[in-house]
Parts: C-alpha cells; structure tokens; sequence
C-alpha cells in the first residue's frame, strides 16, 4: 500500500526533475553538498569528503554533523538538506562529533586529544553557534597524546576522541568514546548541572575479539591485512547510544573505515555502564558489496513518525585512503530485541516515508539498477580516463573529460526502450585543486532522455541562481516514469578542475520478467568456522545476487550483493563469507536481480 500511494502522488506532475520538484525517495551516498578537505593540501591531495555522521531530530528539523565541515546540514524531510555554515567553528575543524538534542539546545562535542571548547545552539538553522565552555576540564587519567604506549593501569588514551553523549529517561547524561586498535570504548557519567562536566569513575566496556567474531577482522573482506599482506589488528570507534524497550545499544564502527568491510556492531545491557553483552546478530550495519561499500561509524535515530534510520561511511579511497562520503539505511528493533539495519539494495533507491513503516525493507523502491555496463559514449575523453568507467559500479574508477568547459557530454545507451524512474551522477575529484569552499563550487548540468538518440527531452537539471549547490552525489526522482533508451549529461559547471563521472546511475524497470530464484543452495563452514562457502546455481540472465543470511531463517538481516561478472562467480555461484561468529549458527539463501526486478528468495539452508 505504501508503494502505491507514493507512485500515486508522483504520477501527478510531469515536468523535469529540479529543485521544486516534490520527492519521496533518496538514494546513497546521500545527495549533500560534502565539502572539500583541507587537511592535505600541501601534498596536492584534494577531495570531497564526508564521514561520522550524527543526525539529530531537533524542534522539528534533521541536523547532520560530519568530520571537516565548517558548518552543518539541515533537512526537514531526510531528502533535501541545506548547509548552515557556522558563525563560531574550530579553526582545525571538528571531527566525529557528539551531537545531542536536550530541550531548546542543541550541543556539539568534538573528537579531542586535549581540552577543547563544547559548542551549543538554541537557533541551529541560523548557524549562530556559542561557547558553552572554551575549555573541558582535563580528561581524567588522560595521558598527553603521543604518549600512549607508557599508559599505566588506570589510565586512558588522550581523548576524548569520537565521543557520543546519551541522555537517559531519567535525565543521567553519559559520554561514551574513543578510536584505538589498542584500547576499549570507554564510558563515564556526565554532571549535567556543572555544564556536562566529567563525573564518577572511568568505565573499559568492550573491545573486538577478531578471533571469536570474523567481521572484526581487519581489511578489504576481513583478509586480516593491509594491501601488502601486513598483518594489522583490527580499529574500534564511533561509540552511539540508544536505547529501546529498556535495553541499552552499545553500537561501535569496526574494523577499519577504509574498506569495504567497515560495519556497526553492537552490545547490549539493561544499564548504560554496562556490563554489556555481544549480540549474537552481529554486525548490525553491513554492506561490503555493490556501489557504495562500508557502513560503520554513524548514528541511529528516529524520525519525526517513529522509523528508527542508520548512518554510516561508506567508502570512497580514490584520492586518499580516508576519503569517504555519507550513507542512510532504515533500520528497526524487532520486539525480541533484534537490531537491524536493511542493507539489502542498500544503494538503490528508497522511499522516506510520511508516516511509521512496521518494515524497514518495504521502502525499498523496487527501481531496479537500469545502468550497469551499458555502453557509453563521451564527446571527449582525458587519456586512458575512458566513458566505460562510469557504468561498473565502482567509485574508484572515472571517466574524465579532455577539459570541464560548457557542452561536454556523456551518454549511456541502456540497449532497449525501458521505464525510468531515477538517475543519480556521481562525480569524482580527478586533480581538482580545490581545499576549501568557495562561491564557484557548485555542479550545474541537465539530464536529457532519446527513445532513438537523435531527438532529445529534457530529463533533469540542477538549481540554478541563489539555489545552485554543490552535488557531488547528484540524485534526481523523476516525476513522472519516463521511456527511454538513452541518457544524456550536458555539462555547464564543476567547482574543481576536471569534469570527472565515477558513476552515472539509471534506475527503474526493464519491465519484463523478474528471474528465476536461485537453486542448489549450500552453505559450508569451513575449519575456521568464521568463514564459510556458500555457493548457488547461476539463473540466465541475472545482474546481479543478494546472499542474505542471519541467525534467524525468517530473519535474514544482513547482505552481501554480487553482480553476475564478479570474477569470484566465473566458476559458478560462490562467495566465501568471512563475517562469521565462532559458535553462532546461521541461515542463509540468496536471491537473483535483474533489470525488471528480484527473484522469490530460494530455498533456506541453515550455516
């Protein structure tokens, strides 16, 4: 019934995609205008970057805060957000903050190594920002940063660093924090009547155990090393706090941002120190696969109907290894308890829905992938930078243009006349020379469609005038379905130097039959039973595959998607999951994608 009011109302206009243009759906990495980093710009590394994000619901509006922004986001809708820029910022920035609502307030705690000020606002959406102290008190048992490796019993690394502060149902505040691949997550009481000043003892509430839970390992695919074959112990960080039907979530990002593996955790008690118990689901935010990869270190709110939503940081690392962007999940709690975050087509697009969803995964679209490896042409073409790049799927590959001038174009030919519904262009930082904001840094383009690649329709544009932006991730719902064959770009703007495309993105239906669901399915653990090997018959004609799996076979919450030319399916279907808890049981199944839709789920085998 959701689907079919939301299709109702957008059937209703016709006219192209652009600013006024009523939307219900977003898709990730979600569309804000990230900023540039400046923190190597002595060594020429520029990119846009976003990471760590806090949103907050707050008199009525969503704020998102990031790492390395000179401001904050706001939105009313989780679909549009609109940058604030701050009136009082560190000049080094903020990093990973800790973001609460309480009351008119709204507070802002920094990741520190030594004091630092605590900001607050009671009028947010005009960026006008005070101290509420210009310096914490010191720490207790803080080491001097750079000192950490002569910590002595009692003691804490400097900090604190990735900080999240909760605010009970008994009004008790508590700080939870730190990002060390050393020390645990710590957890303190807060004195909200002395302007949250430290209070009580300093608590140690849990660190990763690679060795008994395998998404803790660190890594591309938790291989446990660096690309080199070093071996590493895996990060702990992003402390966030909720708590739900009496229960406390201790969730925490592992076991490094930098790779597709980057996932939420969670422990959980029935008291906010603790002691707390791993959860036999974990992870809970999970997402190695597809165009946005990682999910770890966010946030978990509800919105203004009582969804409950996930925040993580995908991973970009085409620039530099920490360049990363924004991603927006539904999640839940199941009334045993359960934590979930639906990750599955986790980068497709989804509905933000106008009233309380029982089932995060009903806003799922439904838009299927229309775009990948379909052919594309460019009018122009930097070096081996080609226009194929910008249809596989992976953000770490670019086409770039020979120069960034008005009237370059990229056009897909999706092979057929199909049902479009929406497009999302990603740009990537190709030598773009920028290290700050700018007036100049804004995308301008238009989205033209052709049934015959001769004759052309405006499709979508970008803001124009006082309303024009930054749109790294540009997403654009159409009005109105739209047939079509081919997808045009005409270029105007880029705030950075080079006109680069990582990913042009078409969704919608092929409008034929969905495929058949996967058959001969197993799913073996092999003598390390935190890996194991579940394989499946490939289906004709299939895009792509979801293994999904979980603790439960009526609820497999978690995700690993592969498209039907990964290499790792040359031999047949098979993916060696390494996600896997020593002495959990698991069920497992897996489902087929095409450009029309999904398949029925297959058979459910237990792991």
């Amino acid at each position: 019934m959701l689907r079919s009011l939301i299709l109702l109302g957008l059937a209703a206009t016709s006219s192209p995609a652009t600013a006024a243009t009523v939307q219900r759906t977003y898709a990730n990495p979600i569309d804000v205008d990230y900023k540039f980093n400046f923190e190597q710009e002595y060594e020429g590394v520029s990119y846009r970057t976003g990471a760590d994000p806090v949103i907050v619901l707050h008199q009525g509006a969503y704020y998102l805060f990031q790492t390395l922004a000179d401001g904050y986001w706001r939105s009313t809708d989780l679909i549009r957000w609109r940058f604030i820029p701050a009136s009082l910022w560190p000049a080094e920035g903020v990093v990973a903050p800790a973001v609460w609502s309480e009351g008119k307030d709204l507070y802002v705690w920094p990741s520190m190594t030594h004091q630092q000020p605590i900001l607050v606002t009671d009028d947010p959406a005009s960026g006008r920002i005070r101290y509420l102290l210009r310096r914490t008190p010191p720490l207790p048992g803080a080491v001097p940063s750079g000192s950490e490796d002569r910590i002595k019993p009692g003691q804490v690394p400097a900090g604190p660093w990735d900080p999240d502060v909760f605010v009970d149902d008994d009004g008790g505040h508590y700080l939870y924090w730190n990002s060390s691949n050393v020390f645990p997550l710590y957890g303190m009481t807060l004195d909200a009547k002395n302007r949250f000043a430290y209070k009580g003892d300093t608590h140690a509430l849990l660190t990763l155990h690679p060795d008994i839970h395998g998404w803790e390992r660190f890594g591309q695919d938790h291989s446990g090393t660096l690309p080199g074959g070093t071996p590493i112990a895996p990060f702990m960080e992003g402390a966030w706090m909720n708590k739900v039907g009496g229960r406390y979530y201790l969730q925490y990002g592992a076991p490094g941002t930098e790779y597709n593996a980057y996932a939420t955790g969670v422990y959980v008690s029935d008291r906010p120190l603790g002691p707390f118990t791993y959860a036999p689901y974990n992870p809970v935010g999970y997402k190695p696969g597809g165009f946005v990869q990682g999910a770890g270190h966010g946030s978990t709110f509800q919105d203004a109907q009582g969804n409950w939503w996930n925040t993580g940081t995908p991973w970009i690392g085409a620039n530099w290894t920490f360049e990363r962007r924004v991603g927006l999940w539904p999640a839940a709690f199941a009334p045993d308890g359960q934590m979930m975050v639906s990750t599955r087509f986790g980068d497709f697009p989804h509905y933000v829905p106008d009233h309380r969803v029982a089932d995060p995964e009903a806003l799922f679209t439904g838009w299927m992938l229309l775009s990948y490896r379909a052919r594309a042409t460019a009018s122009s073409t930097l070096g081996d930078f080609a226009a194929d790049r910008v249809t596989d799927e992976n953000p770490r590959s670019f086409w770039v243009a020979a120069d960034a001038r008005p009237g370059q174009t990229l056009t897909l030919d999706l092979g057929a006349e199909k049902t479009v519904r929406a497009v999302q262009v990603n740009f990537a930082d190709y030598k773009a020379g920028r290290y700050a904001d700018a007036p100049d840094i804004y995308t301008a383009f238009k989205l033209e469609a052709s049934t015959d690649g001769a004759h052309w329709s405006p499709l979508a544009e970008t803001e124009a005038g006082e309303g024009r932006r930054d749109r790294p991730n540009a997403y654009f719902e159409l009005p109105a379905p739209v047939r079509a064959r081919y997808i045009r770009y005409v270029h105007d703007h880029i705030g950075g130097a080079h006109l680069a495309i990582s990913d042009m993105r078409v969704f919608g239906s092929a409008d034929g039959r969905v495929p058949a669901a996967p058959g001969r399915i197993a799913a073996v653990r092999d003598a390390d039973p935190r890996d194991a090997r579940i394989s499946w018959g490939l289906v004709p004609g299939a895009v792509g595959y979801n293994v999904r799996w979980g603790i439960r076979p009526d609820r497999l919450a978690l995700t690993y998607q592969l498209f039907a030319d990964d290499p790792r399916l040359a031999r047949g279907g098979a993916l060696d999951l390494r996600a896997l808890t020593r002495g959990q049981g698991y069920y497992v199944a897996v489902e087929a994608f095409d450009q029309s839709g999904v398949s029925k789920l297959s058979k459910v085998v237990r792991m």
